[in-house]
């Protein structure tokens, strides 16, 4: 069982994780969408595709950018549709 954790908060815990470049990618439905406010931020992988960032909502406190997504993978990155991966302090374990 993997768990996501911020600012003393579980974010997220699941067992069906997929690992892509040392990234815990988690099911969508595993984190409460209450905790993700959508950032408009973007970046583009030229494998997996265009990612789009959610700023993390926990403990009462932002962070922005913590949460990515990739809406439409590539089809190199099919693996990783509906999933969310964390960066910027978030806790993996």
């Amino acid at each position: 069982m993997a768990e996501a954790w911020w600012n003393d908060t579980l974010i997220a815990r699941s067992d069906d994780i997929v690992t892509v470049e040392g990234n815990a990618y988690f099911p969508r439905a595993a984190i409460d969408p209450e905790m993700l406010k959508d950032s408009g931020t973007t970046s583009v992988c030229p494998w997996k595709g265009t990612a789009h960032y959610f700023t993390l909502v926990a403990g009462g406190a932002e962070n922005k950018d913590a949460v990515w997504y990739y809406p439409e993978p590539k089809e190199a990155a099919k693996e990783i549709t509906d999933r969310v991966a964390f960066w910027k302090g978030v806790a993996v374990r």
